[in-house]
Formats: C-alpha cells, structure tokens, sequence
C-alpha cells in the first residue's frame, strides 16, 4: 500500500471534524481517569491483574482490529474474494480456542508479566534475551505499520501531509499511555471496538443495498470473476492455480497452523490483554470470549471489499488509478453522507490507533521487565521501574514513527505484516509448543530452536523466493511457506539438540509443561465463575462449532 488515490478526497464538514474532536477528547479522558489507579509496575504493565473477562476478551479482538484488519482484509476480499476468510475462521479461531484451553494456564498460572517471561522460567536466559529483543524489534515495526496506514488514509482522505497524521496518532497515543498504563490502552480498545463497529456497519448494509443485496453482489462477482472467486476452498487442488498463490495444504498448515498459532498464542500484543485479566478463569475466557465477535467480522471488512469491488469494476486494473487497498476509502466517498462519514473517518482512527497501542504497552512491558530490570538494572524499587516504564513508552512511539517511514518502502501492508509474522512469530510459536509438551527439550535446544527457526525462514523469503531458486506464485503464498520451513527447522534443530544436551530437573518445570501444575494453575474460580455457561471448555468448543458452520455457505 504505497498510497491512496488521489480522487478519494472526501467531503467533509464541521460536523465531521466536531465527532473527530469529540472522539479524541473521550480518548484523552479515559488516560486521565485511568491514571488514578496506576500505582505500582504492575497497575502499569498489566492492570494490576484486575479486569473482568468481558473487557479484556473486547480489548484483545480490538488490539487487532487495526490496519492489517480494515484496510488489508478489505482489500485482500478485493482481491482474493471470498478466499479471505481463511484469515479468520481457519487462521484464527483455531487459534484463540488453543490459546484458551491450553496454554493460557502456563501464562496465567506461572504469574509471568509477559510472554518472553515465560521463556525464562522454561529455557533459561539465553533463549530469554532473544525472545525479548525479537519481540520488541517486531513490535515496534508494527506500531509503525498502524501509524503509516493511517497517515496515508488521512492524507487521502482529508489532505493532512503524513508527518502530520504520523505525530497527531502518535500524541494521543502517548498520552493515553503514558497517563493510564495498560489499563488504559485496554479501556479505549473497548471503546474503539464500538467506534469501528459504528463505523463499519453502515457502510456496509448501505453498500450491500446499492449492489442488490446478496444476489445481486454474487451475480456481479460471479460473471466478472468466475465461480470460485466466491467459494472458500475453489480451486485450491494441489496444481490448481488461484489468485491466492496458494494450494489447501500450504493454507491448512501455514496458515492456519504454524503462522495463526504462531501468531495468536505468543504475540504478547494479544497475550498481555488475557494476562491483565482478574483469575485464571477470566483470563482463559477472555480469547474464546473474543473468537465469537472475531467469527463476524468478515462480514463487516471482507464483505465490503467485494461490494467495492462490484461498485467499482476498475478497482486494482493498471490505469485505473485506483489500487485494491482504495476499497474502504471508496465506499466511504461513495456511499456516506456527512456525519456519518466523520464516524467512519473516527473509526478509521479508532482502529489505527488500537493497533499501535497494542504493541506500543506490549513493547513497553517486555523492554523494561524482560531486558532492562532482568539484565541493565536488577533489583531496583518498584517506583524506579514504573518510571522507567513511561519512559520507554515515549521510545516506542517514536520508534514507531520512523518505522512507518520503514513501512511506506512496501507495496502491500498486508504483505509485510505477514512476512514479520513468519519471521519471529512461527519460530517463537515452535519453541514454545515442543517445550510445553516435551520435557526433554533443554535450554540450549530453546535458543537455538528459536534462532534456527528465525533464520530459516528468512533465507526462504529472501534467497529462495525473491531470488526465483523456488518458483512461489504470490507474496501471500512465499510467506506461508515461510512459515512451515521456520516450523520444521526449529522443531528439527530443537530435537537434535535436546538429545545431546542435559535436561532440566523435573521438579524446575512444575507448571511450566504439560501434565505438571504449580500452585497458580491450581487456582479456583472466583465467585460467580462456575456458571455453566461460563465454562471456558464450552465456550471454546462453541465457537469452534460456530466457526465451521460458517464456513458452509462459501464452501459449497
């Protein structure tokens, strides 16, 4: 996405720019009354452990609604058609219910404050530092993708120069942060939530009316497109060429095993959300809670790429002037009055800046716990850590401001979103799963698994994609092997290493792998908590059911 078109300047009066200015006042005042419960590291890193299940379950689908989600989604249905949903109902559902039954136990339990934490106690320092560095390195890349996609948006769409939106996002952001810690990023995630929400709704009913509802969109898509740009799995064969560049079996395991667990089960990001939550209970439920609104969004940011894509046949045709990425910014031109186009420019908004404050607190909480206070400055008073805390928040913002520069050298966000995601997720992912379930694996297969996995699928993107060694149709299908390859080689190196090198005691690994517990993952539910319909067990495998019901109308 290196830009928007030039002709989807909108219209926009008084009455926009006022629920603009309401929006970001409310952003500000959530900070504010935030700030007062914000006492020690942990009210700042992890909300003192204290939310209930509904909000962080909303905070962790919103912490991803951001970029990738609006503009990219809509932009890959442009595309792709309905191949799009893969991202959802097989490379995150899944996922999440995984993250919820099994592994939110060992986070929860092992009272660590973030997910390289984790490591820590499992591996040992080594595999700890690298994990930290990678993490924040990645985070603050993908701050800088939100802050770029928005000031792109913005310049598009309301004529601000980039720089302008880039510091303007990036203000409020730090301020909201920095007043009320995580607590705050995760209260105005759930406002953001119902702002993209309010945003998104309309514009797509509305759409869906101007192309004839259902009907008439498939009839439009179907003639231009053929039969399977509206099916889920058409023309996935193994040799069958589809837009996608990519065959069921790279989309079943890469992504919707290695590259969605990869991601949604150690990208802190997401994780630190369940972590701030008040028990055990609550902190397990709150994925599964957000895999239900997760399973609709499709309907609210893939749908609109197709009627956009319907409204405008020359989107993404050389000439055209307009790129798949414009689909959102055009219905939004097209379809929306004022008022209501200024709740969609603020959901625009919302949802760029959930997603650079996601990373912003995560990349915040994982520098100063798990390489400041661990390696730089041990044993200091608690006051010096939050105050470093804040700090570091400032760093990350900027950060993030150059690294949306980084960005803008790409041609597809989405893209570049994913090939991060395959880079340092999936071999992070590899470590962690064969280290819950395996107790051999040492701390030195841990460090080496991880780096192994790392560089592996870096070589694969570089070298054997971009340099033609192995013909892959797509940027979307290179990183989906990437992803398998980072898998495969970490899993391989960690067991080769395991068997030459000693183990840990078994009594050093009580609640750290599967079949052991610790004190912490023992906790009872709290009171209120073992309503049957509170059972994270059934509301996981419900939405896994739900999940593949809705896969039965595109499959056919």
């Amino acid at each position: 996405m290196r830009y928007l078109a030039e002709g989807l300047r909108l219209h926009v009066n008084g009455l926009d720019y006022a629920i603009l200015a309401i929006y970001f006042a409310v952003v500000l005042g959530i900070g504010f009354a935030a700030r007062r419960s914000v006492r020690t590291s942990l009210d700042f890193f992890l909300s003192g452990r204290s939310l209930p299940a509904w909000v962080t379950g909303l905070a962790f689908v919103a912490a991803n609604l951001g970029a990738t989600e609006i503009l990219g989604m809509a932009a890959n249905g442009a595309q792709y058609g309905v191949y799009t949903v893969h991202w959802y109902w097989v490379g995150a559902i899944p996922a999440m219910v995984f993250l919820g039954l099994v592994m939110m136990p060992f986070y929860y339990g092992s009272k660590v404050r973030s997910v390289p934490e984790f490591l820590l106690h499992r591996y040992g320092p080594a595999s700890h530092l690298l994990s930290s560095v990678i993490f924040a390195v990645s985070s603050v890349l993908i701050a800088g993708v939100n802050l770029y996609a928005m000031a792109i948006v913005l310049q598009a769409l309301l004529g601000w120069p980039q720089w302008v939106a880039i510091v303007v996002a990036g203000f409020f952001v730090l301020a909201y942060i920095t007043l009320g810690g995580l607590s705050s990023a995760i209260y105005n995630e759930v406002l953001q939530f119902f702002v993209i929400l309010a945003a998104l709704i309309p514009l797509t009913v509305v759409g869906l009316k101007r192309v004839g509802g259902w009907d008439g969109l498939s009839d439009t898509l179907t003639a231009s497109h053929g039969d399977d740009f509206l099916s889920a799995w058409g023309g996935t064969g193994i040799g069958h060429p589809n837009p996608l560049g990519a065959n069921w079996l790279t989309i079943v395991l890469g992504l919707g095993f290695v590259m969605s667990f990869g991601y949604w089960t150690t990208n802190f990001a997401e994780v630190q959300r369940a972590l701030s939550a008040r028990n055990l209970s609550a902190a397990r439920r709150t994925p599964l809670i957000a895999a239900y609104p997760k399973m609709f969004i499709p309907l609210v940011v893939v749908l609109p790429g197709l009627i956009a894509l319907a409204v405008e046949p020359a989107l993404g045709k050389a000439g055209s002037g307009l790129s798949y990425n414009d689909a959102i910014p055009v219905l939004m031109r097209d379809l929306l009055p004022n008022g209501v186009l200024g709740v969609a420019v603020t959901g625009l908004l919302a949802a760029f800046m959930a997603g650079m404050a996601a990373n912003v607190s995560s990349f915040n909480t994982v520098f100063t716990n798990d390489i400041w206070a661990a390696y730089v400055r041990r044993g200091r008073e608690d006051a010096y850590y939050l105050r470093v805390g804040r700090i570091v928040t400032a760093v990350g913002v900027v950060i993030g401001m150059g690294t949306a520069f980084i960005a803008s050298s790409f041609s597809n966000i989405m893209n570049y979103l994913q090939t991060l995601f395959s880079f340092f997720n999936v071999p992070l992912f590899c470590v962690f799963i064969i280290g819950m379930f395996w107790k051999r694996a040492t701390a030195a297969a841990g460090f080496w698994g991880l780096l192994s996995g790392t560089l592996a699928a870096m070589v694969n993107y570089f070298w054997f994609y971009k340099q033609g060694v192995v013909g892959i149709p797509s940027d979307q299908g290179a990183n989906f092997v990437s992803s398998i390859v980072a898998f495969v080689v970490g899993a391989v190196v960690m067991t080769g290493v395991s068997l030459v090198t000693r183990p840990r005691p078994a009594e050093a690994l009580a609640g750290l792998v599967y079949g052991t517990t610790s004190p912490g993952m023992a906790e009872p539910p709290a009171e209120g908590d073992s309503a049957w319909y509170r059972s994270p067990a059934l509301l996981g495998w419900g939405a896994v059911v739900l999940a593949a019901a809705c896969y039965i109308p595109f499959s056919l």
